[in-house]
């Protein structure tokens, strides 16, 4: 290969070149894209000067041994994004004039002058609790955390066939466009049709909106509905998030108990503006709110005039006996706002829930949604629609069902089996246990030993309004440890007690 020489005359080796482009092949990218990434770093970083000669197309390719013709995309998208010049018979070179870089920013650009942002951010009026788990726990033999992801359930088929119908031209032509105002009206009748009405809920397609996730439903609620200093009512012990969501907006959260038959009625609830509540399977302790239990509380909304903002969480996922009513099937006077989604049984990633409440509800949220994100992606709403009219979400939601009984029966027989000295409920729904262990025991210590032998546990302080709360609690999920290492871990977490 020649020599290349600069603008002020310096010739360049060809060992510089094989310095700038070493295992090209080796990205794990296309060679275009890891050529572009390779010049441009050499660029930028002022290794080629301004006024270098590159070596020619041809030379260049027979050099890395790759096609010439993507040796000319490279340079020529170069040119046009004016960081290489093309000269006629001279070839091409690092243009004279590139984008300026930090190093040549003025002074008074480059000032070691900070933002004080502790003076800038809003101080936290509570400092959230947030359930913690090793950002790998897929790499652990035992990980029993809830609500993730489980790749053998995935219908990795079907949401592919799915996907694809939905990029089809005439149904791109129907979800491309910018949907701030209206959601995909495929989606909305399929739930209408086909979800809600398992739940004992009519809803009329202004009555529903669809959020990316629940937990984007339970915000846009909360920021619509929740006063500075409103006093709420959530159980307690309960969902985190919701927690912290309510609390952010500047709720007063009054804590309710949970028993088991649910949310207990309390004295909270007189003073209460609004209540939340996961009646289906209660957050964390997997409880089933009773018919009685819905009815008393239904009367207190009533009587005392707040209103209810259900969760129906893991409503869908019943193995044994049947699932109740949802609290917005049982509701008369209209103060039952529905959230839902798909997050535990399709994919957490999706990010697709909905919100069923009264058209001036849904009017006032999707004005906050629309300042937010706008609106959710209308693929996925579409893919969705698709997925739920082709059967293939009623399939999945069998084979979960299914996948839930046979791990609720192996992780309840090995709790029976190597640690009796904890009190549970055996699940009836959900893929979670809730666990009270013997008095004194720090399931967050527990926690940091039960990591190093493999398991990954979801430990008690999260869950309760108190921060300084019970510790002898923990949640196990078995939505993604397969039945045959469920006994293998439970005895690996009772050895963690030693």
């Amino acid at each position: 290969m020649p020599r290349t020489s600069n603008a002020a005359g310096f010739e360049y080796p060809p060992s510089l070149w094989n310095h700038i482009f070493p295992a090209l092949a080796h990205e794990g990218t296309t060679i275009q894209s890891a050529l572009r990434s390779r010049l441009m770093d050499a660029i930028l970083d002022r290794r080629l000067p301004p006024g270098t000669r590159l070596p020619s197309s041809r030379e260049l390719a027979a050099m890395l041994k790759i096609s010439r013709n993507t040796v000319v995309l490279v340079f020529e998208q170069l040119v046009t994004e004016g960081y290489l010049d093309s000269r006629p018979r001279s070839g091409y070179f690092v243009t004279s004039q590139p984008a300026a870089t930090p190093a040549e920013l003025p002074d008074t650009l480059a000032s070691h002058i900070h933002p004080q942002w502790d003076r800038r951010l809003p101080p936290r009026a509570h400092g959230p609790l947030w359930l913690e788990r090793p950002r790998d726990w897929q790499q652990y033999p035992y990980p029993f955390i809830y609500g993730q992801f489980d790749v053998d359930l995935f219908p990795v088929d079907a949401w592919r066939e799915c996907s694809n119908m939905a990029l089809a031209q005439q149904e791109v032509n129907l979800w491309a466009a910018d949907a701030f105002d209206r959601d995909d009206p495929l989606l909305v009748e399929q739930l209408r049709r086909n979800v809600l009405p398992r739940r004992g809920i009519e809803a009329r397609p202004q009555e529903i909106m669809i959020t990316l996730g629940t937990q984007n439903a339970i915000y846009l609620l909360a920021e619509t509905l929740v006063k500075t200093g409103s006093p709420v009512a959530a159980e307690d012990p309960g969902y985190p998030d919701a927690r912290n969501i309510l609390q952010h907006c500047g709720a007063r959260v009054l804590g309710v108990p949970v028993d088991d038959n649910g949310m207990m009625v309390t004295s909270a609830m007189a003073r209460c503006e609004l209540l939340y509540c996961t009646p289906s399977h209660q957050c964390p302790t997997g409880v089933t709110m009773t018919t009685d239990r819905r009815l008393a509380i239904l009367r207190q909304a009533v009587f005392h005039d707040f209103i209810i903002i259900e969760d129906d969480y893991d409503a869908e996922t019943q193995y044994s006996g049947h699932a109740l009513p949802s609290l917005k099937a049982l509701d008369r006077s209209g103060r039952v706002i529905y959230v839902g989604g798909v997050s535990k049984t399709l994919s957490p990633g999706l990010r697709i829930g909905y919100v069923v409440a009264p058209e001036t509800v849904i009017e006032r949220v999707r004005e906050l949604r629309r300042l937010s994100v706008r609106h959710p992606p209308s693929n996925n709403q579409r893919a969705l629609a698709l997925f739920i009219a082709q059967g293939h979400n009623d399939q999945l939601l069998r084979r979960i069902r299914t996948t839930l009984a046979v791990r609720a029966a192996a992780i309840t027989s090995a709790l029976h089996r190597h640690m009796p000295g904890f009190r549970f409920l055996e699940p009836a729904g959900g893929s979670a246990i809730w666990l009270q262990g013997p008095e004194g025991l720090d399931t967050k210590v527990l926690a940091e030993k039960a990591l190093r032998r493999g398991v990954v546990i979801e430990h008690a302080r999260p869950f309760f309004l108190d921060p300084d709360g019970p510790d002898n609690y923990m949640r196990l999920g078995f939505g993604s440890i397969p039945a045959e290492k469920i006994e293998a871990g439970i005895l690996a977490l009772k050895k963690s007690l030693d």
